[in-house]
């Protein structure tokens, strides 16, 4: 009993405690952060965001968000849907989650709006439990393991939950501030049948800040619309929170910058504030945007490979009417 108490408390205790996923470059698809950001650019955009987190160890970890948002002129709306999966290969824990979501820009005044949003979707996560050993399967007298369980846990190895969130931008055109919401309803995510593990609420405050750098300095030396690009990022999910700070170059076609990710409250005598230093660049050709990123661990994990990060998108229309929508 105590084996299959501990096995169960090991893997839904993980479940309980998991969070949800965050890309280093959230900035070229914030609306995987924040569903107020759908359709901002007022105009139809399709990427992807590839991340692969830490190769060298044991605890490869994987995830992939795909994302279609487009813009309505007449409803003043926008529209998107994506879709995220993120698999580990120790435990063989998958996550698959397919979202729509709805944006609704208002004006304030001249240079101000306002932009309310909500997303929902449908998710499964699953364990590659007919790994695992289970009581029933151990023969104690004469040293053996059945290769089969009745054990409830082994049939029990998805979950299926809806799930709702929520945020809101405010913006004019050269900075932004947004709050999101995520997993407003609780969703249970219990393997077991009897169980009631409610997914913890995920909370992000985000905001940016952009300038054209010859408004204030004599840039001969640079393009003349070259611009500088300060955002940040704060996320909270039950006790893990983390803030990341980031400073961007824009030249005309090519983007570089460095995000420092920071745990703020820390959550042990042995926590690290700065817990990697993140280097990205970027390049626009015609329609597309390709950027990469890579982490480098500082909290003394290990060896583990660090973190790379792909992103490609595509911008229908480049010369889509949008007044205020920052040019990351």
């Amino acid at each position: 009993m105590k084996l299959k108490i501990a096995i169960i408390a090991t893997f839904l205790g993980i479940t309980a405690n998991a969070q949800d996923p965050i890309f280093t470059q959230f900035f070229m698809a914030p609306q995987a952060i924040n569903p107020g950001y759908t359709g901002f650019m007022e105009t139809t955009t399709v990427g992807v965001l590839h991340r692969s987190q830490w190769p060298d160890n044991q605890l490869k970890i994987n995830t992939d968000y795909a994302y279609l948002n487009t813009w309505s002129p007449s409803m003043n709306s926008g529209f998107g849907l994506n879709v995220l999966s993120q698999r580990e290969s120790f435990t063989d824990y998958s996550l698959t989650q397919i979202n729509g979501s709805y944006s609704y820009k208002v004006q304030l005044d001249n240079d101000w709006y306002f932009i309310p949003a909500i997303e929902a979707g449908w998710g499964t996560k699953s364990y590659g439990f007919q790994n695992l050993v289970l009581e029933d399967q151990l023969n104690i007298g004469s040293g053996t393991i059945d290769p089969t369980s009745i054990d409830p846990l082994a049939a029990n190895n998805k979950v299926n939950f809806m799930d709702i969130s929520a945020g809101m931008v405010v913006h004019n055109e050269k900075l932004w501030l947004g709050l999101s919401l995520k997993h407003l309803n609780k969703p249970n995510i219990s393997f077991t049948q009897a169980g009631n593990i409610p997914l913890d609420m995920f909370m992000a405050i985000n905001a940016g800040y952009e300038m054209r750098l010859s408004d204030t300095f004599s840039t001969s030396f640079l393009p003349h619309n070259t611009k500088m690009l300060f955002f940040s990022n704060f996320m909270k999910q039950a006790e893990y929170n983390r803030l990341d700070a980031g400073l961007g170059f824009i030249f005309d076609k090519v983007m570089i910058g460095a995000i420092a990710a920071t745990n703020p409250s820390g959550n042990s005598s042995e926590s690290h504030m700065l817990t990697s230093l993140n280097l990205y660049g970027g390049l626009q050709y015609e329609h597309f945007k390709f950027g990469y990123s890579y982490d480098f661990n500082t909290s003394g994990i290990g060896r583990t490979g660090g973190i790379h990060e792909f992103s490609i998108s595509y911008q229908f229309d480049l010369e889509a009417d949008c007044f205020g929508c920052p040019d990351y």
